[in-house]
């Protein structure tokens, strides 16, 4: 049975990575989402999500004039401190008290971005962890790519790169190995180059 008394409508084109939903009746996080304008028809959100409360994922199509309705979470900030095996441990900065999350609740979409002593957010629902939110961008630095063209500064043709933790991104032209930038962690873009 599911309360509603903490559930927010948003839209669909709302919905992001570590969101919790209520739909069909039932808990679900998001774990995947990507925005399709088609030639024809309207724009949609296509959002994998697994169940809260059961090992079940689906995949739903949302129309982006849609609502859905999405939990209230409570949004406890914790350190990242290290992985064991398949187990990731974070640090409450203030009470100091440990929590440890399986690689199936952190996901692999936002694991590799987890660095020591990164500030995180353990989304939790009734006391028990859901999810995880990572900050919307990190600075990570590139470990191979193309070399450098002279005089390149800018341009529209962006080439493949190898960030440090194994990511594979299109960097712009000028940016070249040993350089440090700046990737948003919802989908893995480029931004810029990060300042020193």
């Amino acid at each position: 049975m599911v309360i509603k008394t903490n559930f927010v409508k948003i839209s669909a084109t709302e919905i992001r990575v570590g969101n919790v939903l209520s739909f069909e009746n039932k808990l679900w996080v998001v774990l995947k989402t990507q925005h399709t304008q088609p030639g024809k028809g309207g724009a949609f959100m296509q959002v994998e999500m697994k169940g809260l409360l059961e090992p079940t994922k689906i995949n739903e199509r949302f129309r982006s004039a849609d609502t859905v309705e999405k939990v209230s979470l409570e949004d406890v900030p914790h350190t990242f401190l290290y992985k064991e095996g398949d187990a990731f441990v974070f640090m409450d900065p203030e009470t100091y008290d440990q929590i440890t999350l399986n690689k199936d609740l952190v996901g692999p979409d936002q694991a590799v971005y987890l660095k020591d002593g990164m500030q995180i957010a353990i989304c939790l629902y009734e006391g028990a962890p859901i999810s995880l939110k990572l900050p919307d961008t990190v600075v990570l630095e590139i470990s191979e790519a193309d070399a450098v063209i002279k005089g390149q500064t800018a341009s529209s043709s962006y080439k493949p790169a190898m960030l440090e933790n194994g990511l594979k991104i299109m960097v712009p032209p000028h940016v070249g190995v040993g350089m440090k930038v700046v990737v948003r962690t919802e989908d893995g873009a480029y931004l810029e180059r990060a300042k020193d």
